[in-house]
């Protein structure tokens, strides 16, 4: 007998249930599935953050409406991961759930983090190579490519510490749009959830690691001047990517992965 269909959304208590499982499957992935699927990860990503570079290039418009474009625009990233299946770093951290259960080992977990982290290298910067041989970075009177540029610069200005908070926000709020899209049966339900958290963080001007991938690389493709002084690799790599990615772990595998084990999935001795 067919099961009966239901298109009401799932409970959290169900959703933590099925993230637990997810994050099951994805530390036990291959490598020839696992890498492939980071690379196209990093490469939607790029797509979503070359989205809000052009969208927000020489707008005119009032700078937090501009944002706001900018962050609904670059959503297009993370639904193309979700709905097209790719492994993004930032949304793994969610298998911390399946390592608290058990269900998943430190070392799964750790080559998963690790795997998927250089394969969005890989695919980010690719797109990002992509874009700046296409030559559109230098249209509308290099708008676009002074977009980029000053993109770059204002986040390789950010402080150490405050590339780590501003990572932690960032992935709070991608973790749970993910942790949202475990609710939705329809496509239509992934699409809807995804968008305002994204479009949160990035009008707010937080820090996710892989965006950062696309974001400096397609500046110093493009050129670095001196008008530009932290457009540099060392800069990006150093002061920026590590303190980003350090917070980004943080807030989406602690204060959303932990504390949704912990609401939900922790046993206790009084649970039947």
């Amino acid at each position: 007998m067919a099961s009966e269909l239901h298109f009401d959304a799932l409970l959290p208590s169900e959703m933590a249930l099925k993230a637990e499982q997810v994050g099951v499957n994805k530390a036990s992935l291959p490598l020839r599935r696992l890498v492939p699927l980071g690379v196209l990860a990093g490469a939607f990503i790029g797509l979503g953050a070359m989205f809000a570079t052009v969208v927000t290039a020489d707008t005119g418009i009032t700078p937090g409406i501009a944002k706001l474009l900018g962050g609904v625009v670059f959503s297009l990233g993370l639904i193309l991961v979700v709905v097209s299946g790719a492994e993004l770093f930032t949304g793994n951290t969610l298998i911390v759930m399946a390592y608290a259960s058990r269900k998943v080992t430190a070392r799964q977990l750790l080559r998963n983090w690790g795997v998927v982290y250089v394969s969005n290298f890989v695919g980010a910067v690719g797109v990002a190579a992509l874009v700046a041989m296409s030559g559109r970075m230098g249209t509308g009177a290099n708008s676009i490519g002074d977009r980029a540029l000053t993109i770059a610069e204002t986040k390789g200005s950010v402080h150490f510490g405050e590339a780590i908070v501003s990572g932690v926000l960032a992935n709070v709020l991608v973790c749970l749009a993910v942790w949202m899209t475990m609710s939705a049966h329809t496509l239509i339900d992934k699409i809807a959830v995804i968008v305002p958290p994204v479009a949160a963080f990035v009008a707010a001007g937080f820090e996710h690691s892989v965006a950062n991938m696309y974001f400096f690389p397609v500046a110093l493709f493009h050129g670095a001047t001196a008008d530009y002084p932290h457009v540099a690799w060392d800069t990006f790599l150093v002061h920026n990517l590590l303190p980003v990615t350090i917070g980004n772990a943080l807030g989406g595998a602690v204060l959303v992965g932990l504390v949704y084990w912990f609401v939900y999935l922790r046993r206790r001795p009084d649970d039947a």
